[in-house]
């Protein structure tokens, strides 16, 4: 599914946090946001979702307005924070509850998580924990895995990365990959960390005080060095 964006701006005490006149993301695009702290990165998301409502413009996913109507929602799978999390649940009850959310049997569900069981270590699966008391990086497994797992044709995670091992972040991108390759899955995919994007995205935005101030192919290596420095300047 295709996303369009116009005119979209978003302002918290007449500060305006994001400002995005246009922009079109194509059926199947991997989409990489990347920017610093405070760039708007979690404002375009949660925009995408509805979880916020904007000041002016809109976001559109298909033909469908996000905050005008609710058929997206049944094909968009996201997670960008705990707060997505039930914590009284144990993993697989999520998931389930997820599934059902849905519309997927728990047999679906249990045949969906094959192939994500090497991502989800032996601490989240079979334990009967809550999710509550599973560590940061497992809660983040669980979050990334419950929103991909429902086979969705869009899906926005939130700095996916972050709180993961080396090996994990491994993992995770590849899974993103082969989602995106295999289903043509649309994916908003946002970082503050250029190299894990630009290994797997398709393209990549990076904003700076809400504005979009480079659009780039990953394989124009000039603009991703442009990228780079604007960063290691950023840094002083």
């Amino acid at each position: 599914m295709n996303i369009h964006i116009r005119q979209l701006k978003k302002q918290y005490s007449g500060h305006t946090v994001l400002d995005i006149p246009e922009l079109d993301i194509a059926s199947g695009e991997l989409l990489g946001i990347v920017g610093n702290n405070g760039a708007g990165k979690t404002t375009m998301l949660r925009l995408g979702l509805d979880l916020i409502e904007a000041n002016e413009g809109h976001i559109s996913i298909g033909d469908e307005k996000v905050n005008e109507g609710t058929h997206w929602k049944r094909h968009t799978g996201s997670f960008l924070d705990e707060g997505f999390l039930i914590g009284f649940l144990t993993p697989e009850e999520y998931f389930y509850f997820n599934g059902e959310v849905y519309g997927l049997s728990n047999a679906q569900v249990d045949e969906g998580l094959g192939i994500y069981k090497k991502f989800l270590s032996e601490d989240i699966l079979g334990t009967d924990k809550y999710i509550r008391q599973l560590s940061t990086g497992n809660k983040q497994k669980v979050g990334i895995v419950a929103a991909m797992v429902v086979n969705p044709s869009v899906l926005m995670l939130d700095e996916p990365f972050n709180f993961l091992d080396p090996s994990s972040q491994i993992i995770i991108r590849n899974m993103i990959r082969n989602m995106n390759k295999n289903r043509g899955t649309t994916m908003l995919i946002s970082s503050h960390n250029i190299n894990h994007l630009a290994d797997i995205c398709s393209r990549v935005i990076l904003l700076e005080k809400g504005l979009i101030i480079k659009d780039i192919r990953p394989d124009d290596t000039v603009r991703l060095e442009e990228v780079e420095a604007y960063f290691a300047s950023q840094a002083g």
